[in-house]
């Protein structure tokens, strides 16, 4: 009995070495490629209700993967989103290699164990739910469960978080308080940032121009969902988004 005990306990270690290990950069991702768009899995939101009910994340996960996304961003807050965690396990399954990032309002270490459990590759934190102590000790967490941290700010008092170190940096164009969205935002902010963060522009982006004009001005990364999940097929939405870039 004692020698299968020893064995379960150092395959345990062996999976927690797996766990902790450095997962797909969404960063390099980024860095690396020629269209930027992280892909977005989002069935719901709290303003337009739902988006896409029947979206099954054992397909327009992979979808998107086939049809040139740079990376992926799938939902996982239940109440608001109609999302889940196992939504990430799922695409995982399915075939999905590229970054996936856990979005989420992460405010609990709790979450960012779960995020590393089911499969993501680097976790949303947002300033605005935070305080920057919080924000410090949830960013130094996720690094060591080999998470990477996109941390979404969208005001200018906001962007002091950006000393914090994180990943990479993102650019929110929708207000979170009134859900006003304004992709100028993003244009205003970007010139304040460290010249060497890796900006990201989120929301309401559904023009190929808007991408490359937010490139221009030094964004690598776009999250684009809405645009995408309301169509009949939103992988060949994306492909031919992409196509125009």
């Amino acid at each position: 009995m004692q020698d299968i005990l020893k064995e379960i306990v150092a395959y345990k270690h062996l999976e927690l070495e797996q766990l902790c290990a450095k997962k797909v950069s969404l960063r390099e991702a980024l860095l690396q490629s020629e269209s930027g768009i992280i892909a977005e899995f989002k069935r719901k939101s709290p303003s337009k209700g739902w988006i896409k009910e029947e979206g099954r994340a054992d397909i327009i996960p992979l979808s998107y993967q086939q049809n040139g996304a740079a990376a992926l961003s799938i939902l996982t807050d239940e109440h608001y989103f109609g999302g889940s965690d196992d939504f990430i396990r799922t695409a995982r399954q399915s075939g999905v290699t590229l970054p996936i990032l856990y979005k989420n309002f992460v405010i609990d270490e709790a979450q960012l164990y779960a995020a590393a459990l089911c499969g993501a590759s680097a976790v949303l934190l947002i300033a605005a739910c935070l305080s920057k102590q919080d924000c410090k000790r949830l960013l130094d967490k996720a690094h060591e469960l080999g998470l990477e941290v996109l941390l979404e700010m969208h005001s200018e008092p906001e962007l002091e978080y950006a000393a914090l170190g994180p990943d990479l940096c993102g650019i929110n164009n929708r207000n979170l308080g009134s859900f006003v969205t304004d992709v100028e935002n993003s244009f205003r902010l970007a010139e304040l940032l460290p010249k060497d963060a890796v900006k990201v522009s989120e929301s309401g982006i559904s023009n190929p121009d808007t991408v490359k004009a937010l490139r221009q001005a030094g964004f690598r990364g776009f999250l684009i969902g809405e645009n995408f999940m309301k169509t009949v097929d939103p992988g060949q939405a994306l492909n031919e988004f992409i196509s125009k870039l």
